[in-house]
């Protein structure tokens, strides 16, 4: 056992107890086997979400996202990035130094967003204000400046045409959902008429991670989160996308789907159901709650009441705060695992619970909270394992060298879910030599950097046309 997982206390247990806990659990310690079948499924998902007949219907939805290319270090400029989340967002001034070889955060500001703001109009210009605001911070940006977004999940026609799915985070503002919000947002700085923006790049949160962390290494095409929710990106060969063109676009899996169609039916437990049943998108998403943050604390609520029903935990007794859906918060798991001090803090946690509990109790928590955690790092490390072997499958290579941008609550916070996560990758993908970067503030640097590598690419295209215009010439 690794020397950052802490001690399980199996010792605390009585065999006969422990015994019956482990009927409840085994369902969650899926074995290599049945990992690389998940990774096998999900294979052949990616390749139905790509597949032009199969798409609409795939249940990994494999969306193109136009980013053709990631950052080489040569990029430089300045950005206004505006990243937005559940009850805040954010306006940040990033500037792009090619001589310095970094992304410097020059400035920001947090706004809070008005509840009727979430639930209006698409036609109020609120947010606009704070852009205004971050604008005066620096003069120069009046003549030299692009807009890049962080959002929810859109359907992508180019890089700055982009039609909202679906509103998520508790926004449901009429009149967006299937338009195109570059063109609304456009219209919104047109009708303040004092001045206008650059090119707009819209991008979510995997894509930014994923060009935040290459920009500081170059070896960098996947993107992955696992904090809330879930999802990963990856740069696909051009030839498998439906323009069929040379060279490689960002795809944006949207891997929370993948189960959606039954996939993952043989795999779920009573718990993941009662969990889907009782969530407020019944029947999709299933991978992502199996695995990500929002779920994982209602999972072992779950299992806790029904030991507690079984007399496997807390004599037979639970509490009101126990028996309230979604009342076990994932940061419990993390705090019950972050610490070996002989399960006081699991004690402590359990009493704001509510709960009388023993060491025998404490022991039999933190053996839960193992189980779902080490499950959910398994799963993830499956699709990751399955985007690192298509990638080097893709490329005809006997060894893949690459490295993931990654972000995420559950992934940061977690005292062991990274290390688990890894290890597991290593089994799954042998072939593959995977680095993980962290990403810092990536959603918002990470879009600048979209934006960019856009004008990167443009402005080399140019300067070949007029190469081949002046070759003509001669």
């Amino acid at each position: 056992m690794s020397g950052n997982t802490p001690t399980l206390h199996l010792d605390r247990i009585p065999p006969d107890t422990l015994k019956k806990v482990q009927r409840y659990l085994e369902p969650f310690r899926l074995s290599q086997a049945e990992l690389q079948e998940v990774s096998a499924r999900l294979s052949r998902d990616l390749v139905l979400g790509l597949g032009k007949q199969t798409h609409h219907t795939a249940a990994v939805k494999m969306l193109p996202t136009f980013v053709r290319a990631t950052p080489d270090g040569t990029e430089n400029g300045d950005f206004l990035a505006l990243d937005l989340g559940g009850t805040n967002f954010r306006v940040l001034h990033v500037r792009v130094v090619e001589e310095e070889q970094r992304v410097l955060k020059m400035d920001s500001q947090i706004c809070a967003i008005p509840k009727e703001m979430m639930l209006g109009t698409g036609e109020q210009d609120d947010m606009r204000t704070h852009e205004d605001n971050m604008r005066d911070t620096e003069d120069d940006m009046r003549t030299n400046s692009s807009l890049v977004l962080t959002s929810p999940p859109l359907r992508q026609k180019e890089i700055d045409k982009s039609i909202l799915i679906r509103w998520t985070k508790g926004f449901n503002c009429s009149g967006v959902e299937g338009k195109d919000v570059v063109k609304l947002l456009r219209d919104a700085v047109h009708r303040r008429g004092d001045y206008d923006i650059g090119p707009v790049a819209m991008v979510n949160d995997t894509v930014g991670t994923m060009m935040s962390c290459g920009y500081k290494d170059q070896n960098c095409e996947v993107g992955m989160i696992v904090g809330t929710g879930t999802n990963a990106c990856y740069m696909e060969e051009m030839e498998n996308v439906e323009r069929g063109e040379d060279g490689r676009m960002c795809i944006n899996t949207e891997w929370g789907g993948f189960g959606d169609d039954g996939s993952l039916r043989d795999i779920r437990t009573e718990f993941d159901v009662a969990v889907d049943e009782t969530s407020i998108n019944p029947g999709v998403h299933i991978f992502e709650k199996m695995i990500s943050g929002m779920y994982l604390g209602e999972i072992v609520r779950l299992l806790l009441v029904r030991l507690a029903e079984d007399q496997l935990l807390f004599k037979g007794r639970t509490s009101e705060t126990l028996r309230t859906p979604w009342k076990f918060e994932t940061k419990f798991i993390s705090e019950i695992e972050e610490r070996d001090d002989g399960l006081e803090n699991t004690r402590s946690i359990l009493t704001q619970l509510g709960l009388k509990a023993d060491s025998v109790d404490c022991g039999v928590v933190r053996l839960v909270c193992d189980a779902v955690s080490s499950r959910s790092a398994g799963l993830c490390a499956a699709a990751l394992a399955t985007v690192a072997n298509r990638i080097r499958s893709n490329r005809g290579l006997d060894h893949l060298k690459t490295t993931v941008g990654v972000d995420g609550t559950v992934y940061r916070k977690h005292p062991s879910f990274s290390e688990k996560l890894r290890a597991t990758v290593r089994l799954l993908a042998p072939e593959c030599d995977i680095t993980f970067l962290v990403s810092e503030d990536g959603s918002g640097k990470g879009a600048a950097m979209v934006t960019a590598v856009a004008l990167r690419l443009a402005h080399q295209s140019r300067l070949l046309e007029e190469e081949e215009e002046e070759e003509e010439e001669e």
